[in-house]
């Protein structure tokens, strides 16, 4: 008898260490336990305003900026971004901005930097761009996610065990080092000769995390620029040609295209040689098209999927004078109606519609990386 409650304790121990293992390995219900992002706005959810925010991005902490999170919180829109969406699927509490020091950073670190390049500012001047003073470029977020590690791991095994469980978001990043050209005066041509530069800056930043101990990362390709108010109105035409089916311009469109076929080959070398890294390409660019496809079932009004429900009037609702939340400005009533909330960024609804595209409809591939991650 003594044997056999011997052998049942020792059952009963060996279950309860199993439960606890289990436990503490999904407490969240699902695999990952912390994300990691870098990129510029439209992931940034907070660390331009803790810098301080100035020209285009002047206003991001105060109304109508963050009006349906009830506060601002300097990101760029009326309220939660893609890497909120993709953090709450994941049952973990928002990503906190790195440069907030009081901030929890148990479920992840965020960052990106609103404005932030691909390129060193260094690389843009030689290609005669110039970069805002306050931005911080993709080497810059990496510095501080070095800093990070070395204030949190005690080892390089006790950080590979911190990050093994992490999702690692590499971007949106690009889409400034090609706005900042555009919007300077570069032509589309002129911009394509450093698009393998800005690729491989990509590259290189995916690397140095897997490097450090990522097993998943996620790495978007751009949107279709043709298609944001803030092109449409600054490279408008007459030329009717010029437009596609949609209305959005197809030379900037084939444009965003061209850099996200180059990193989409990019990543499938990389493939090559991490094979045992979830590295996964995020298609922000067909995901935005889809969702311009299915916006009346989607709930966003017709007659407006092109104009900024932020801005100074004009065609579009943007001028570049005059930013959302200056003075002469205004803000629709309805953003969820809308796509662009201010002519370059996106509204709370499109970002969750376009974080959904990506979780669940396909829109982020090999899929089947996906659905791991996401399978909680």
């Amino acid at each position: 008898m003594s044997s056999f409650k011997s052998t049942l304790n020792s059952f009963i121990l060996l279950s309860l260490l199993l439960t606890i293992q289990i436990s503490a390995q999904s407490s969240n219900g699902c695999s990952i336990n912390a994300i990691y992002s870098f990129g510029d706005s439209i992931a940034d959810t907070g660390n331009l305003l803790l810098e301080g925010p100035v020209g285009f991005f002047a206003s991001i902490g105060s109304y109508p900026y963050g009006e349906s999170y009830k506060k601002p919180t300097g990101r760029c829109s009326d309220g939660l971004l893609i890497i909120d969406y993709l953090a709450m699927d994941l049952n973990l509490s928002l990503i906190n901005p790195y440069l907030d020091k009081s901030a929890d950073f148990s479920n992840g670190v965020n960052f990106a930097v609103a404005g932030a390049t691909a390129m060193d500012r260094s690389v843009l001047l030689e290609n005669g761009v110039v970069m805002p003073p306050a931005s911080a470029p993709l080497s810059s977020q990496l510095e501080w996610f070095n800093s990070h590690l070395n204030s949190t791991c005690s080892s390089k095994d006790d950080c590979a065990k911190k990050l093994d469980r992490a999702l690692f978001l590499v971007g949106e990043i690009g889409g400034n080092d090609y706005n900042y050209a555009f919007f300077q005066g570069s032509s589309l041509s002129e911009a394509e000769i450093y698009v393998t530069q800005v690729v491989q800056s990509i590259i290189d930043a995916t690397k140095q995390v897997i490097n450090f101990g990522a097993r998943r990362v996620v790495v978007p390709g751009n949107f279709p620029i043709g298609c944001s108010p803030s092109y449409l109105t600054l490279f408008s035409t007459s030329d009717s040609s010029a437009y596609d089916e949609k209305k959005c311009l197809k030379d900037y469109n084939n444009f965003s295209m061209f850099h996200n076929n180059h990193l989409k080959s990019a990543l499938d070398d990389l493939r090559k040689t991490y094979p045992d890294v979830s590295i996964i390409y995020a298609d922000y660019y067909e995901a935005f098209m889809n969702m311009l496809d299915q916006a009346s079932a989607l709930g966003f009004k017709e007659d407006s999927l092109l104009t900024a429900c932020c801005g100074a009037g004009g065609t579009y609702n943007y001028k570049s004078s005059l930013m959302c939340g200056s003075a002469g400005t205004s803000s629709c009533s309805n953003p969820d109606q809308y796509i662009s909330w201010d002519g370059i960024h996106l509204t709370q609804a499109a970002y969750l519609v376009l974080a959904q595209s990506l979780v669940s409809q396909g829109f982020a591939y090999p899929t089947k990386m996906v659905e791991e991650i996401w399978d909680c």
